[in-house]
């Protein structure tokens, strides 16, 4: 079970500094907020043992992990450990609670459509899509089911395959790669 802290038992680290704090959302979600000296690690690319050799000397200090809710940074804690480093603390409520408890963010450009919900207005189109369909061709509920079987297949083994291929879309391409691992701009008002 991975060491979880709250905001508030992290806001004297914070205010400290010296610490290491990866943040383990989406480019998109981390671009739109997050907190100040978070640096970009999305859970679906997370290399633990890349990730501590790149601390070097801080290797065998706490690594702060936060997410939006804590959902994502207990996975990614568990990743931690499956590859043998216990020094992992999950940062319980996420941004919304390091929000909500007045802790400095830093905002970027908030983005037309997030693919989270491009992805949910795809399924949902093609779902009732076939759903109508059907009515002049029956092979069109296959549609809707496979949409289905897809998604809960996904959201069973935790896969971001859909976020993958939606992010090669042509209106999608580059927003991934638009910041760095560490976004390296950030102030204490706004991501540049």
């Amino acid at each position: 079970m991975p060491v979880r802290i709250t905001v508030e038992q992290f806001a004297p680290i914070s205010r400290q500094g010296g610490f290491d704090l990866i943040d383990v959302r989406s480019p998109d979600e981390f671009y739109e907020l997050h907190a100040v000296g978070a640096l970009m690690m999305p859970l679906d690319g997370l290399n633990p043992k890349a990730i501590m050799e790149s601390r070097g000397e801080r290797a065998g200090e706490p690594l702060y992990i936060i997410c939006r809710s804590g959902n994502r940074s207990t996975i990614a804690c568990g990743l931690f450990e499956k590859a043998g480093f216990t020094n992992v603390v999950s940062i319980d409520g996420g941004t919304q609670a390091w929000q909500a408890a007045g802790l400095p963010v830093n905002r970027g450009l908030r983005r037309p459509i997030s693919i989270d919900r491009q992805i949910r207005l795809a399924t949902g189109l093609v779902t009732c899509g076939g759903t109508l369909a059907s009515v002049w061709q029956p092979w069109c509920l296959l549609l809707p089911g496979l949409t289905g079987a897809a998604m809960a297949w996904a959201a069973w083994k935790y896969s971001r395959f859909l976020v993958r291929i939606f992010a090669r879309l042509p209106w999608n391409a580059g927003r991934a790669g638009q910041l760095p691992t560490g976004c390296g701009g950030c102030s204490t008002t706004s991501c540049h």
